[in-house]
């Protein structure tokens, strides 16, 4: 069963942030508590990310809920079960359905085991599942904070963060380096907490409203 986290602040964590970055400390006012879910099924966690990738979280959600509608649980033998036609109709790639199949046929042979990685190091993590076909670093990365709930993961290549990024720190015009980078190591050892707040701010369309975080903040 999944279980939510809530972040407030009453949290060490966002008043570990909120002192370490002014910017980042208007954002997470402006936002107030905020609530994720981490995702207890393993399999599950990395069959939605691989079906979300390059795609926007309304479009990602649409897609899942069709997946769902069409097995009685997000599991390796369901997965495998279904034919690649029907999982077409859902809205699913060519390559998508190649992915989730191969992922489904490597647990069920036994080829893999998702039940050691609540272990591993984070590195380490992302070195097992990016051997997987269709699993990269992006999607590794997402499964560490969302399946696992690891607290100081930053994905650098992600095009959602870099926007909040670039928005929060009125960066938008500066083109020489990854904004999210230049902040890391104010976050650690929060950066997923960071993360959170900056995918928010995409979410809410803040990052599109042509205000400052300040300006938003004062209303």
């Amino acid at each position: 069963m999944n279980h939510s986290m809530t972040l407030n602040s009453d949290d060490e964590r966002i008043s570990y942030l909120s002192r370490n970055d002014a910017k980042l400390a208007a954002l997470i006012t402006l936002i107030g508590e905020l609530t994720f879910n981490v995702r207890s099924s393993h399999f599950e966690s990395l069959v939605l990310s691989i079906v979300g990738q390059q795609l926007s979280v309304k479009a990602a959600a649409t897609i899942n809920n069709r997946v769902r509608s069409l097995v009685s649980s997000i599991t390796p033998g369901e997965i495998d079960r279904v034919d690649p036609e029907t999982l077409r109709t859902a809205g699913l790639s060519s390559a998508k359905i190649n992915y989730i199949k191969d992922l489904s046929a490597k647990l069920l042979h036994q080829e893999i085991d998702l039940t050691l990685l609540p272990q591993l190091e984070d590195r380490e993590v992302i070195e097992m599942l990016t051997k997987v076909k269709g699993i990269g670093q992006w999607t590794a990365e997402m499964f560490l904070i969302f399946s696992l709930g690891r607290m100081n993961v930053l994905s650098l290549g992600d095009v959602g963060l870099v926007r909040g990024a670039r928005w929060l720190y009125s960066a938008e015009h500066k083109k020489d380096g990854n904004p999210l980078a230049q902040h890391a190591q104010k976050w650690s050892p929060y950066c997923s907490v960071a993360s959170l707040y900056l995918w928010e701010a995409v979410n809410r369309g803040y990052v599109d409203s042509g205000k400052t975080v300040e300006e938003l903040v004062s209303g």
